[in-house]
């Protein structure tokens, strides 16, 4: 005999890609659907299904909004699918589940759908389980999670830096770069920022222990702004930017530098991709330049929280998240990434625990 009132389904709302983005993506190209789930995975499945509570708003997405095509090295990025919700990093808490490594009520962060349930097939490397929750869950999309570990890795394990060594850090008072910033400082080194705004700037210097920092929209010549604060030259460029910028850097790199290349956010809007002059710096410098995706290092990450936890519960890291309230307000909360409007690490709250 069937239980009568007990709850099977529920109304599960999505944000969907409306047209592939060429440009500047705008809030029309995305747009609120809602459909149904099933609150119980089919007997026999691996599956799992999350209750969506946080969504991580990552430039990375532009890519996956653009119409595919083979050619491109954006193809990498497997672009979304028209009519289909978009996905990317969240940090989601266990409904049902037929995975054995999963057990309802545990909380989880890796790859979900931008909605409010997902049906998720974890695997090793896109899905971790939560073992730490004394900390803000949220930070498992910024601090703790993707941007975390890129800034670990990068700085660290890329870059090797030196005590009393020069650092650059571009789009500083973002996601990756606020924490890049407070790594160079406990290695010893001299670190300066770029950002878009007086207010990102003042935020560098105040809250992140930057040494110095300037907004490139108010600089006539970025490799000025750059000679004035690294008179002798930069040893580290941590590369969230690209374009005029990384030119820029270029020309104020020292000999033996490293650049890290984690994004390049100037270029994803753009029709046809800058070109960058100075190029043979690399080889006259002996410049050493490596672009990375901190997938590839998920093995590093058991480390990376080892590292990082006991600074954030001391209450020796600082961590600034611009929190959208709401599925609702997810499209406009990513769009606006691309504008400079976020401060800190921009996520979406969709539900609390």
């Amino acid at each position: 005999m069937a239980n009568i009132g007990v709850v099977t389904t529920a109304t599960n709302n999505q944000v969907i890609l409306r047209n592939y983005v060429s440009g500047f993506p705008k809030e029309s190209d995305l747009y609120i659907a809602a459909t149904t789930v099933d609150l119980r995975v089919p007997p026999g499945s691996m599956a799992v299904l999350v209750k969506n509570l946080y969504l991580s708003c990552d430039p990375f997405s532009r890519i996956r909004m653009e119409k595919p095509d083979p050619s491109s090295p954006a193809s990498l990025a497997r672009a979304y699918s028209i009519g289909k919700p978009i996905s990317g990093y969240g940090v989601a808490k266990a409904i049902d589940s037929g995975h054995p490594n999963y057990k309802t009520g545990d909380l989880l962060w890796g790859r979900v759908g931008w909605e409010e349930y997902s049906v998720i097939n974890p695997t090793p490397s896109s899905h971790f389980k939560i073992h730490h929750a004394d900390v803000p869950l949220s930070f498992y999309t910024g601090l703790l999670g993707i941007p975390g570990l890129t800034a670990y890795v990068g700085f660290y394990e890329i870059c090797s830096p030196k005590k009393g060594e020069t650092v650059f850090v571009s789009a500083a008072s973002g996601a990756v770069g606020q924490l890049v910033g407070q790594f160079a400082k406990m290695a010893g080194c001299y670190v300066v920022g770029s950002a878009s705004s007086k207010e990102k700037v003042d935020l560098l210097k105040t809250k992140f222990g930057y040494d110095d920092a300037f907004n490139y929209k108010e600089e006539h010549d970025l490799s000025a702004a750059l000679k004035r604060c690294f008179p002798e030259g930069i040893d580290i460029y941590f590369e969230n930017v690209g374009g005029k910028m990384l030119e820029a850097v270029l020309e104020n790199m020292r000999t033996h530098g490293r650049i890290a290349a984690c994004g390049m956010i100037s270029q994803y809007n753009l029709k046809e991709p800058e070109g960058v002059h100075n190029l043979a710096s690399i080889v006259y410098k002996r410049i050493r330049v490596q672009g990375f995706a901190a997938v590839e290092f998920f093995d590093k990450y058991s480390k990376f929280l080892d590292f990082i936890l006991p600074y954030v519960r001391e209450g020796k890291i600082t961590y600034v998240e611009d929190i959208a309230q709401g599925l609702e307000n997810g499209p406009s909360a990513l769009i606006g990434l691309f504008h400079g409007k976020n401060v800190g690490k921009q996520l979406v709250a969709v539900a609390r625990e």
